[in-house]
């Protein structure tokens, strides 16, 4: 079993690199699976050859280590982006479409025009644009890894916020996702304005 220091973090960027594109986006989301907040996603472009240490899936880091590699990969990066989708855009256009909503803003957003986009995961938005997906690739491409921690961390601190404008919900501890704690609170109050109303109707007997 290969150790992280082991791990060839670039090997997708460089074999994109030698197929004859130099400029290589990594492209992931954040926040799917919750009940409520929007879903995000991030588009970075590292300068080649640069595979920030410490960098993973931000799903395995602890938010300390996240909230370190942010503020790095942002100056360190040669472009990148953060976009979302609404609840009210998720409930109107499913979860997947919306997914696919935020990441094309995040491409769409860049300062700098990739000449590919690599996309965590087997399906991708439709971007006028040479798209290859790679499932796992939060863990396996050092570009989509600093996309996901920049997702992720753009995420829960806009939750943190929403915490504080609806106090009832718990958010700041669960960060929107279906804990027991969410429901029984959703139960109680109610939905709220930053619930995604398509995900509560087996919660609300709908």
């Amino acid at each position: 079993m290969k150790t992280k220091i082991e791990k060839d973090w670039l090997l997708y960027e460089r074999e994109s690199q030698n197929n004859g594109y130099n400029v290589v986006c990594g492209v992931d989301e954040a926040g799917r699976g919750p009940l409520a907040g929007p879903v995000f996603a991030a588009a970075v472009i590292l300068p080649q050859g640069l595979a920030i240490e410490g960098i993973d899936d931000s799903k395995k880091l602890s938010e300390k280590k996240r909230e370190a590699l942010y503020d790095e990969i942002k100056s360190l990066a040669v472009a990148f982006n953060v976009a979302f989708a609404t609840e009210k855009e998720i409930d109107e256009v499913n979860i997947l479409n919306a997914t696919f909503l935020a990441m094309k803003r995040a491409v769409d957003g860049l300062s700098l025009r990739p000449d590919l986009v690599l996309v965590d995961g087997n399906r991708a938005p439709a971007l006028e644009l040479p798209t290859k997906t790679i499932v796992k690739g939060d863990s396996l491409s050092a570009s989509i890894a600093a996309a996901s921690i920049l997702a992720k961390v753009e995420r829960d601190r806009l939750i943190k916020k929403l915490s504080e404008k609806y106090p009832s919900y718990g958010l700041e501890r669960h960060k929107g996702y279906g804990t027991k704690m969410h429901v029984e609170a959703i139960k109680r109050h109610g939905p709220a304005e930053v619930h995604r109303k398509s995900f509560l109707k087996k919660i609300l007997g709908e």
